[in-house]
């Protein structure tokens, strides 16, 4: 499900700033992988949650780290680290897991189950 993809996208991320300059290392090469690697701790920290309401705030927080991933990688393409066309797979994945979030988050409130 949406965690296994956000596996695969924060691993995804480690490969792309393994590339960066090393400038980079303290400042958007950190940030990226921190916010990838949210995305999927807080949908496993979301799971382990007690109640529906949790799940969903954990779910909320997985979908902005990933809007971070989004906006950060394409301030790479516009400091010229990628292209466009280099981060093509890693749009569409990321694309697949806000899609996954965003139904995971809306099943979870319009049919809210007993944790």
């Amino acid at each position: 499900m949406s965690g296994r993809r956000g596996m695969q996208l924060a691993k995804e991320i480690y490969l792309l700033t393994g590339k960066f300059p090393s400038e980079e290392k303290f400042g958007l090469v950190s940030q990226m992988r921190r916010a990838a690697v949210s995305i999927p701790s807080n949908i496993a920290e979301g799971q382990a949650r007690n109640t529906t309401g949790e799940f969903v705030q954990f779910i909320s927080h997985a979908e902005g780290s990933a809007a971070e991933v989004d906006t950060q990688l394409r301030l790479s393409i516009e400091l010229g680290y990628y292209s466009m066309n280099d981060l093509e797979a890693v749009f569409r994945l990321l694309t697949d897991v806000q899609k996954m979030l965003k139904r995971l988050r809306h099943s979870l409130t319009t049919n809210p189950e007993p944790r």
